[in-house]
Parts: C-alpha cells; structure tokens; sequence
C-alpha cells in the first residue's frame, strides 16, 4: 500500500533523538526494527566503513499518529554528508508500482537537482531522491512491481 513519511537525517544523534520520540509517542520501532551501518553487505568497490560509523543508525521507523510514520538516519561526514538544518528533512514517497515511481521522480525532479539516481538497491527497493524546484527535499522507495 502507497504511504507517505517524514524523513530525518541527523549528525550522528538519530538513536538518541527517536529514543526520545520512541518516549512521547509509544509504541515500537517498525519496518525490521533498528537497521545500523554495520548491516549494509560489503559489495566490490565499497569503501571500507570506518570503525566509529558502524554502530549509526543506517534506518528507523516509528509510528506515530494517524498511520505517520517517522523514519530517520544519521548521516556520517566520512560517508561524504554534511547535515545543515534545512537539508535535513525529507518527504518520503513509497508508491506501489515502480512507473508510479518514476512518474512522481520525474516531474518533482523536473527544474530542480537529482541527489540519487533511481536505482534497485540492496533492501529491495527501488530508490532514489531529489531536490524540487523549490528546495523541498524527496526521497522516493518503491518496493512493487
């Protein structure tokens, strides 16, 4: 089923900030529970993952109200990303179909920048981000047909 999410990116503190979440809204971590770098499959020409990066957050997910969920990472500077409050919220799109994918990623991405190319990627899905026209950061994650 489509959904949509909200999407943080934080400098390093993600277990810490959705613990805090976790504490205001209830509930568990869904989607697998807590996905840490470590957990990414070393594949040909991946770099080596520095030894203080491998316990972060790589992917969380909390409920929260109404069927929202709020899902976040920490984003290491070694891994080449540099958080700033207004590059750190996304709005994560997770159509049914990779077309509708598509569709959707093509006309936001249309007169603003694609961060990440759509691509199949190691969790199953078919991934990709941009930033719109405006500024307003997407991330799109299709695990359909």
């Amino acid at each position: 089923m489509a959904r949509v999410n909200t999407y943080l990116n934080f400098p390093r503190n993600t277990e810490e900030a959705f613990t805090f979440y976790k504490s205001i809204f209830g509930g568990e971590f869904s989607g697998g529970g807590v996905a840490r770098f470590s957990d990414i499959p070393v594949s040909d020409g991946m770099p080596p993952l520095a030894d203080e990066d491998k316990n972060l957050i790589m992917h969380i997910e909390l409920p929260l109200l109404g069927g929202h969920v709020l899902m976040g990472t920490d984003v290491p500077e070694s891994m080449g990303f540099n958080v700033n409050f207004g590059n750190n919220v996304y709005i994560s799109l997770e159509p049914d179909t990779k077309a509708e994918t598509k569709r959707l990623f093509d006309a936001l991405s249309a007169g603003g920048k694609i961060t990440m190319e759509l691509q199949e990627m190691f969790w199953g899905a078919y991934y990709g981000s941009c930033t719109d026209k405006f500024g307003v950061q997407w991330m799109f994650n299709c695990i359909g047909k």
